[in-house]
């Protein structure tokens, strides 16, 4: 079947075993100092382990796989004990993955092992995958801040979505491209004022988006062809979000031109959690 499941690359993997942890459905393990998948069969293609590879080798893709067996998981999971039992379920309730949850309770069931409570308490971490937590966001500080009247919209050509956008079209020459994860817009208050003003724009969703191999291509076109100056990423702190930087950064990679690649981590609550100049 064809499935998302995912890849890692073994050259850009600097064999620092952090996402062999965070992946509790143990498809992921250290083969001569690189990270491997070990089986199709215990990863569910929900990219838990994205967000904790510094070096970005860990992307999603879409291919001929086996089928997920979530039962054959839960045999691997309860021999590593409750907390790892705990992550698992978390991991699939906030994916919504109601399936494989009864699945999952059902083993455990069957084996006489309580479940952890459904109830979490408060000062919890949070054990599943960042990007899909639910929160509420305070909205009274920017009710205060809150200005009358309109901006003038900072957005200087169209279309905009990944997909669409001519790789040499005239207003990408010389220009730095700002190439936004979907959701920023959504969360910076003053996107257009601070960071679309004076560039040109691409969005596109690194999860989500189906044809990351066709963005690749597009990037590299548009740096190649289209004569940009520079890309400028900006990525919501959630780990799946950093697929973005890393189709830029590889897009630069093979290139002929060599462009510089700038990165912008935003938060959830819209403020900038770090800049960086990365190529």
């Amino acid at each position: 079947m064809v499935r998302e499941i995912i890849t890692i690359d073994r050259e850009t993997c600097n064999g620092c075993g952090q996402c062999v942890p965070n992946c509790p459905e143990g498809a992921i393990q250290m083969i001569d100092g690189k990270a491997r998948l070990i089986s199709d069969l215990f990863c569910d293609g929900l990219g838990a382990c994205i967000g904790e590879c510094p070096v970005g080798a860990i992307t999603i893709e879409k291919r001929e796989a086996e089928p997920y067996d979530e039962r054959r998981v839960m045999e691997n999971i309860v021999l590593q004990g409750p907390n790892v039992i705990k992550a698992h379920l978390d991991h699939l309730e906030h994916h919504g993955e109601t399936g494989y949850l009864e699945t999952a309770l059902r083993v455990l069931h069957e084996k006489g092992i309580e479940p952890p409570a459904a109830k979490r308490e408060a000062h919890d971490h949070h054990a599943g995958c960042p990007g899909s937590r639910m929160r509420e966001i305070g909205t009274a500080a920017r009710e205060t801040e809150a200005q009358s009247g309109t901006r003038a919209s900072m957005l200087a050509q169209w279309p905009v979505q990944l997909h669409l956008v001519p790789p040499r079209a005239p207003y990408f020459r010389d220009a730095d491209l700002l190439l936004s994860a979907d959701c920023v817009a959504y969360s910076v208050g003053d996107f257009h004022k601070d960071h679309l003003n004076g560039r040109a724009l691409a969005i596109a969703c690194p999860k989500l988006d189906t044809g990351q191999d066709v963005y690749l291509d597009k990037l590299t076109a548009m740096i190649d062809e289209g004569g940009l100056a520079s890309i400028t990423v900006m990525t919501m702190e959630v780990p799946c979000c950093r697929g973005l930087l890393q189709l830029a950064v590889q897009a630069v990679e093979r290139a002929e031109r060599k462009i510089p690649v700038n990165w912008v981590n935003v938060s959830v609550e819209g403020g900038v959690k770090s800049e960086q100049r990365l190529v």
